[in-house]
């Protein structure tokens, strides 16, 4: 199984994996290590234990960040080159993380669910309108009928 660390700014893991777990329930190899400020003089090494912990215990391990160019995007990928079989995807979004843990177990690769996780990211961000329904007003008569 390919193991999951959600990490970001404040409460971004916090919040997610609480709308990940009312959504789809409890996850096996699911963590989160927040990126909270008052200790970020720590929060490098309490990334790397995550990422190294999850790393002993599954083929791989996908890191999932909120911000690209951010401190939790910059350390991911610092421990990356030093662990094998570690990727970091930034950008996550909800239905991202949902889709991804829910079909992990599919025999994907870290490298294929980390294409998964971009394609299905972007997917769910859409524009969308509903469109006036004022103008079927128009086919009735002055009673209504």
């Amino acid at each position: 199984m390919i193991g999951f660390i959600l990490t970001g700014h404040a409460e971004f893991s916090n919040g997610l994996a609480s709308a990940v777990d009312m959504v789809a329930g409890d996850q096996p190899a699911f963590k989160i290590v927040p990126f909270d400020g008052a200790q970020a003089a720590s929060y490098g090494d309490d990334l790397r234990a995550a990422i190294t912990a999850m790393r002993g215990e599954c083929e791989g391990v996908l890191v999932f960040v909120d911000l690209l160019g951010g401190t939790p995007f910059n350390q991911a990928m610092m421990i990356s080159q030093d662990i094998d079989n570690v990727e970091v995807v930034t950008g996550t979004n909800l239905p991202m993380l949902i889709e991804l843990l829910l079909t992990r177990g599919a025999g994907s690769t870290l490298d294929e669910l980390a294409d998964q996780a971009v394609a299905v990211g972007q997917a769910g961000i859409v524009h969308k309108k509903l469109e006036p329904v004022a103008a079927e007003a128009d086919d009735f008569d002055e009673d209504g009928i």
